[in-house]
């Protein structure tokens, strides 16, 4: 059994660890931490895991947490893992962080979209960003260090991956709108997230400045060997989970003058997501719903193309705290144990 670790275990993205890991055949948490719990019992948090997990919860002690598992998650604050991670900690035990401590190569980049000072670079340039259907080749059973990708970014980075990879569009013209519900903000006591604050209402924020947008623009840079600067604005809807991206930009045009055809734009993305479990390119007409993803760890995508404006307008939706947290962090601790890597995954959308 796979020994797991879990520093964050009473916030969201930790308690959907938990959940998922109760149904991991070949993994057995040993460490819940958190910082507000400490000695009280877990089911206490979270009653729905009450008979389920009866352990108490514990500190945040990552050297003594080291020493116990084989894996450790950290679902936590940026700059906490960057604050404490040493060669030593990484000699006796992976780690998968959920934090954006590591996803970016530029440490400059995340000093100012993050506005902290990195407190141990030397470990970024082995990190590797853990978006499984796109670096799955480099996360492999000698990787340490594993860098989860956020919410908005999978969402984003999937819908439009297959066509910033193949050329099929400008991506200086590249808008991404998305949409998340409100466990995206975490679940500290935040004015902005109170219920009244909320519900009954809609409103963009991070507007031109959220954190996410330099790592969406690196990871499709990457894809289409150019510089990506997009315009990203996130909304918060009331509802409890879900990431809707709805993306858009201007096709190439073809030699002859033409625009790609649907046809053409189909094959691309049948190209990189047809052998993928976890991606599902939706029927022709049929537009991504958070609801038919729901504690999954599916990401639907779909688009359609306005042959008035000459643009592709690019759709995907997910889970914020299964496939765009827990479930992608379990993802890639089964590729970095050799497991198959749907392992405790077979998550079927809940609905209603």
């Amino acid at each position: 059994m796979i020994r797991v670790g879990i520093i964050g275990a009473t916030g969201y993205a930790g308690g959907e660890l938990v959940r998922i890991l109760a149904n991991h055949k070949d993994a057995k948490i040993v460490w819940y931490g958190s910082r507000s719990y400490i000695d009280q019992r877990y089911s206490q948090v979270y009653q729905n895991m009450f008979r389920i997990v009866e352990d108490v919860c514990r500190d945040d002690n990552l050297q003594e947490l080291a020493a116990q598992a084989d894996v450790i998650f950290t679902a936590t604050p940026q700059g906490f893992l960057a604050g404490l991670l040493t060669e030593e900690i990484l000699q006796k035990v992976k780690v998968v962080d959920l934090s954006a401590d590591y996803r970016i190569k530029d440490v400059k980049v995340y000093e100012k979209w993050y506005g902290i000072e990195h407190k141990s670079p030397q470990f970024i340039p082995e990190a590797v960003y853990g978006l499984c259907e796109i670096n799955r080749g480099q996360i492999t059973e000698k990787t340490r260090l594993v860098a989860n990708p956020g919410c908005y970014t999978t969402c984003s980075i999937l819908t439009a991956y297959p066509m910033v990879k193949e050329g099929l569009i400008d991506v200086s013209t590249l808008i991404v709108d998305a949409k998340s519900g409100t466990s995206g903000a975490g679940r500290g006591a935040k004015l902005p997230n109170l219920f009244c604050e909320v519900n009954e209402n809609m409103k963009a924020y991070g507007v031109a400045s959220h954190r996410h947008t330099p790592e969406i623009e690196e990871q499709l840079g990457y894809a289409g060997d150019c510089q990506v600067t997009i315009n990203f604005t996130p909304h918060l809807v009331p509802m409890n989970r879900g990431i809707l991206a709805t993306e858009y930009a201007s096709l190439k045009r073809k030699a002859d003058g033409s625009l790609p055809t649907c046809e053409e734009i189909r094959a691309a993305y049948e190209k990189y997501y047809a052998g993928e479990k976890f991606v599902r390119v939706l029927e022709p007409g049929v537009c991504p719903e958070t609801k038919w993803v729901e504690g999954s760890n599916y990401v639907d995508v779909n688009f359609v193309v306005d042959e008035r404006t000459g643009r592709i307008i690019m759709m995907g939706a997910l889970d914020n705290l299964v496939k765009g947290a827990a479930g992608q962090a379990v993802q890639n601790m089964n590729l970095m144990f050799g497991l198959p890597e749907d392992e405790g995954l077979e998550l079927v959308p809940c609905f209603p």
